[in-house]
């Protein structure tokens, strides 16, 4: 092997190893401006929002489904116990 083909070899090496630093230290593989993530865009419930209203529960609702989970809980305890 000549002296020629060593330092080319060496270069290749390099350059291998030139890219594997790159990618662990975050420039590999991402779009552009190297970002990650998704892109930025409008805010989900911001301004110009469309589509369906948050729904919000009545009072008797919540004390609806709080007993019927105490209720549950209880059940599930007094299972463990055996």
């Amino acid at each position: 092997m000549d002296t020629q083909q060593i330092i080319a070899a060496l270069r290749d090496e390099r350059d291998r190893l030139e890219q594997a630093i790159s990618a662990l230290e975050g420039g590999g593989g991402r779009g552009r401006n190297g970002r990650r993530g998704r892109r930025p865009g409008p805010v989900p419930g911001g301004p110009g929002r469309r589509g369906r209203r948050r729904r919000r529960l009545s009072a008797a609702a919540k004390q609806r489904i709080s007993e019927m989970m105490k209720k549950r809980w209880a059940e599930r305890k007094k299972a463990a116990r055996g």
